[in-house]
């Protein structure tokens, strides 16, 4: 029984339906932080499938080369800068009032009939650098204004805004999910962002503004005189000289920018020249964020009158929330690793060929699955993105390939949000909506985000 576990196909894949049944177990249903039960749930497989300890945990004298620090750290080296760099960015970017900068310059220039388009865009945008759950904490208040305004649901306003955030945390880098997946499956952030661009774009075309403008005529929510009397205290505490809206545009485009640049960089120069060296220092991610930080610091903070004092304290500030998401990727990484170790890669692969099912397909899948039953987007796709990675590693995709799978495991982590999801508690409660209209909208507009997400995925796997 124990050989048949450890060395054929078949105990092999019951191995990994266990290691993922335990996994879901422990964070569902006894509420286990989502970091501890993967790395849990990844040693009791390495010790099921029958892995040395020295390999898994290494010895007393040396642990560097074993799965355990080798998962951990492989994926933090390269991720934690990302993610930490992005955060400094879109924390000066919110408190220098350009959230507020940006939504009012589009609201102006669409006009109150185009009010949902312009909400829908600012959500696009300043989702780029800022967390999901942040931007609707700063924008939220102009959904109510132009929604008291425009006389009109506030769903109406509230669900176009709601897509762009959603498919930006989504799909984007410098968000932790896309950049973990990116991290796990080796692909340059360059391709991630073309790839996420295709792929986020459409879905919130049709989720954020088709669906929202059928959905927002049909559920009549008026915006609660509460939030109105918040918005107009949140007014009263604007920002005394806020950025022109081209300085807020133009610190979010250059990272994105000098990122695609090393990437193009990197396939029309001739390596080893001294412009390819340029283009690859200025793309490398790590380097392109930190000048984008150095920028807004100056332009967005000291020179608009932040002190020192303040602009620590909003990096002290904005970097907690930090350390849980990085603990849970390097947990995700462990957990990969172990996969790839047991062999189950190699089998699901051979599997699958003879299944004929794409992986991008299966990926979808899984990732949904893991949205579903645990609610978090994050732990969605590192978990996903452990399960797969195995399976890629001999199959010979291409970067772009590589990409366009990161994009489905993305879409499938935003599947049907629902109570078990603390994104659905925020919706819920700073647009004024019951449990039932909360499903019939935000929740309903997650899967539609995410079904065509990964239809444009799987279609553009066709041609590259």
């Amino acid at each position: 029984m124990i050989n048949w576990l450890q060395h054929e196909t078949g105990g092999l894949l019951l191995l990994s339906a266990i290691s993922i049944a335990l996994l879901l177990v422990m964070i569902i249903r006894f509420k286990v932080e989502p970091f501890i039960a993967l790395l849990i749930a990844g040693l009791l497989v390495a010790l099921a499938a029958g892995l040395p300890v020295e390999t898994l945990v290494g010895s007393a004298q040396k642990a560097s080369g074993s799965l355990l620090e080798g998962g951990f750290g492989g994926i933090l080296g390269h991720i934690a800068s990302i993610i930490g760099l992005g955060t400094l960015l879109g924390a000066i970017l919110e408190a220098s009032g350009g959230a507020q900068v940006l939504t009012g310059s589009l609201l102006k220039a669409f006009g109150e009939k185009r009010a949902p388009l312009a909400m829908g865009l600012a959500g696009l945008i300043f989702g780029v650098p800022v967390f999901f759950d942040i931007g609707i904490f700063v924008l939220a208040p102009l959904v109510y204004v132009a929604a008291k305004q425009g006389g009109k649901s506030i769903v109406l306003y509230a669900m176009p805004l709601l897509a762009g955030l959603s498919v930006m945390h989504a799909f984007m880098p410098p968000h932790p999910g896309p950049v973990a997946a990116a991290g796990l499956l080796h692909v340059g952030l360059g391709w991630i962002i073309i790839m996420g661009l295709a792929c986020a774009i459409p879905a919130w075309f049709v989720g954020g503004i088709l669906y929202s403008t059928w959905i927002g005529k049909r559920i009549n929510v008026p915006v609660p005189e509460e939030m109105l009397a918040a918005a107009e205290e949140a007014r009263g505490d604007e920002v005394k000289n806020p950025p022109t809206l081209g300085l807020v545009l133009g610190i979010i485009a250059i990272p994105l920018v000098l990122i695609l640049a090393g990437t193009f960089g990197s396939i029309l120069l001739t390596k080893g020249s001294r412009l390819y060296g340029v283009f690859t220092f200025f793309g490398t991610p790590a380097v392109a964020l930190t000048i984008a930080v150095l920028l807004a610091t100056y332009l967005l903070g000291y020179r608009r009158g932040m002190t020192r004092e303040q602009l620590t304290e909003l990096t002290g500030k904005s970097l907690r929330p930090v350390g849980m998401i990085l603990l849970v990727v390097g947990a995700g990484g462990f957990f990969g690793a172990v996969l790839s170790a047991t062999g189950v890669g190699k089998v699901l692969a051979t599997s699958l060929a003879d299944a004929g099912l794409p992986v991008i397909a299966l990926a979808y899948v899984i990732s949904c699955g893991m949205r579903i039953a645990q609610g978090s987007a994050t732990v969605a796709i590192v978990t996903t993105t452990g399960i797969v990675a195995p399976v890629v590693a001999d199959l010979g995709y291409s970067q772009p390939q590589l990409a366009l799978l990161v994009m489905s495991i993305a879409s499938g982590s935003i599947i049907a949000s629902h109570v078990n999801d603390g994104g659905f508690w925020i919706v819920s409660r700073y647009f004024g909506l019951s449990v039932k209209e909360t499903l019939q909208t935000w929740t309903v507009l997650e899967t539609v985000l995410s079904v065509v997400g990964f239809a444009m995925a799987a279609l553009l796997s066709l041609v590259v």
